[in-house]
C-alpha cells in the first residue's frame, strides 16, 4: 500500500508527489504503514464490522489479513520473528496453541483478560478467548424428535447411525470438536470414534451443507455449531425450517464450547496498539457489538448479552476443557489415520 514518489530531477516535483501520495492513502498509517496488522481467522464479515468501530474510537489504522485457523497459525510459525502480524485471531483455539507452543506470543496485559472468565484464558495469559461456539446436533423434525437423539455425541459412531448423520471433517470447526473428544476421552477412544464416524457417517463439504442435508431429510442428524442454525432462522429459515437443535449438555463432549482466541505476537513492533485492540475486543462495548452482530456466537464477557432467541449461555452445560491443551496437530494425525483427511 506504500506509494513512492517518482524520481525527478527537481526536488520540488519529488516532494509534491510524496505529499500527494500520503494524502490519498486510505486505511493506512503514515506513508502506507498501518498502525496494526491483524491476522484474522475469525469470520471476515464479523471483523469487517468490528474494526471500523475500533478505528473510529482509537484513531488507529488497522490492516486485516484474512485466512483459516490452522493455515494462518502455521504461517505465523513459519514467519517466526519476522512475521508482520501484531495480533492473531482465530475461530477455534487449537490454532492458538500452535502459535503459543512455538513461543511466539507475549503475555497479555491484565486489562485484556480482566473481563473474561478464567476458564477461557490459558494460565500463562499468552492469549485469551473472546467468543464461544456451542457444539450441537441438528435433527430433521419430520423424521426425529429430541427424544430420539443420542445421549452423547460419541453414540453417532454406532452402527445404528449408519448413513444417518452428516459431518464435515475438513473444517476447523469439526477438528476443534475432535480436539475436545481427545482431551476428554483420550487417544484410543477418539480413534475409535473417528473410525466409527468414517464407517457410518455421511461426509459433506461444510457445515452449511450439514444443515441443508438435515433440513432436506437426506440425513436424520448432523454435527455442527449452533450459530449456523440460528443465523439461518434469523434470515429466512430456508435451510432450517424442517430441523431443530439438540444440545447434549451434561458435560458431554458434544456440549463442547469452542473458543475463538486473540493473542499478541512477541515480535510485534506495535505492542501498545495491539494491547489496546485486544483490551477493546474483550471489553463490554466490543463484546456487545459482537452479540448484536450477524454472528450469533456467544460473547465471553458476562456483561454482554446475546439475542434472547439463542439458548442462554448458562444453560449449555459444556465439559470442562483446558483451552490451552487442545492439540491441533495430534487431531489431524488421528483424522488422517482414520481416513477423514
Amino acid at each position: 500500500m506504500t506509494t513512492s514518489p517518482r524520481r525527478a530531477s527537481r526536488a520540488g516535483v519529488a516532494l509534491a508527489s510524496t505529499l500527494l501520495a500520503a494524502s490519498t492513502l486510505s486505511g493506512c498509517g503514515v506513508f502506507g504503514s498501518p498502525d496494526l496488522v491483524i491476522y484474522n481467522a475469525q469470520h471476515e464479515q464479523l471483523l469487517d464490522e468490528l474494526v471500523p468501530l475500533f478505528e473510529e474510537e482509537s484513531g488507529l489504522d488497522v490492516e486485516l489479513r484474512n485466512g483459516k485457523d490452522l493455515e494462518m497459525a502455521n504461517q505465523i510459525v513459519e514467519e517466526g520473528k519476522d512475521s508482520p502480524a501484531d495480533v492473531f485471531l482465530t475461530e477455534n483455539s487449537p490454532a492458538m496453541s500452535i502459535v503459543d507452543n512455538a513461543g511466539l506470543f507475549t503475555e497479555l496485559p491484565e486489562s485484556a483478560t480482566a473481563t473474561i472468565p478464567d476458564e477461557y484464558v490459558p494460565s500463562d495469559r499468552m492469549w485469551t478467548g473472546f467468543l464461544g461456539r456451542s457444539t450441537v446436533a441438528m435433527y430433521n423434525t419430520d423424521s426425529m424428535t429430541d427424544a430420539d437423539m443420542p445421549a452423547s455425541i460419541l453414540d453417532f459412531a454406532k452402527p445404528e447411525w449408519k448413513g444417518r448423520v452428516a459431518f464435515s471433517p475438513t473444517g476447523a470447526d469439526f477438528q476443534a470438536i475432535v480436539s475436545a473428544v481427545l482431551a476428554l476421552e483420550g487417544e484410543q477412544a477418539t480413534a475409535d470414534w473417528l473410525a466409527g464416524l468414517k464407517d457410518n457417517g455421511v461426509i459433506v463439504q461444510n457445515n452449511l451443507v450439514v444443515m441443508q442435508s438435515v433440513n432436506s431429510g437426506e440425513v436424520d442428524a448432523g454435527i455442527a455449531y449452533s450459530y449456523y442454525w440460528y443465523r439461518d432462522r434469523a434470515e429466512n429459515g430456508s435451510d432450517s425450517d424442517s430441523s431443530d437443535l439438540h444440545f447434549f449438555g451434561n458435560q458431554d463432549p458434544g456440549a463442547f464450547l469452542s473458543i475463538s482466541g486473540a493473542g499478541i505476537l512477541a515480535s510485534s513492533e506495535h505492542q501498545d496498539a495491539a494491547e489496546e485492540f485486544v483490551t477493546w475486543l474483550t471489553g463490554t462495548e466490543a463484546q456487545q457489538a459482537m452479540a448484536e452482530s450477524y454472528a450469533l456466537e456467544y460473547p465471553l464477557n458476562p456483561d454482554a448479552s446475546l439475542n434472547p432467541e439463542v439458548k442462554p449461555f448458562d444453560e449449555l452445560e459444556p465439559p470442562t476443557v483446558d483451552v490451552s491443551s487442545l492439540n491441533g496437530p495430534q487431531v489431524t494425525d488421528l483424522m488422517t489415520a482414520a481416513g477423514l483427511l
